[in-house]
C-alpha cells in the first residue's frame, strides 16, 4: 500500500478530485494549508500599504491506495493540477505499513 500526498493550488481541487475518481480512487482527504517553495510568496497592496505574503494558500490532498493504482493516480494529479506555472505543487509518495477500517475491523488493502 502507498500513501500519496499532493500539494496543489486551491482552484484545481475539482479537476484533481474528478481525475482521481476517474482512475478508481475512492477516498480522499483534503486540508487547507499554507506554504511556499520556489515562489517565495508575493507582494500585495492593501489600502495603500504594501506587504509581503510569505505563505501562499494551498490544498493538501492525502490518499491511501493500493500499489496498482499509484501510477495512474500520480499521472491523474499531474495532468489535472498543472497550469504550467511556478507553484503548481508537489506529489509525495510514502510506503503505508497498514490501514484499519474502524467500523468493520478490516485491515490492509481491504480497509482501503
Amino acid at each position: 500500500m502507498k500513501f500519496l500526498i499532493a500539494i496543489i493550488k486551491p482552484f484545481k481541487l475539482d479537476e484533481v478530485r474528478q481525475a482521481l475518481s476517474d482512475v478508481g480512487v475512492t477516498g480522499v482527504t483534503v486540508t487547507e494549508v499554507q506554504g511556499f517553495g520556489r515562489q517565495k510568496g508575493h507582494t500585495e497592496i492593501y489600502r495603500g500599504a504594501e506587504y509581503n505574503v510569505d505563505f501562499l494558500p494551498k490544498l493538501k490532498i492525502e490518499v491511501a491506495l493500493t500499489e496498482d493504482l499509484l501510477d495512474q493516480a500520480v499521472q491523474a494529479i499531474q495532468s489535472a493540477a498543472s497550469t504550467g506555472k511556478i507553484g503548481d505543487g508537489k506529489i509525495f509518495v510514502l510506503d503505508l505499513e497498514n490501514a484499519y477500517r474502524i467500523r468493520t475491523g478490516e485491515s490492509g488493502n481491504n480497509a482501503l
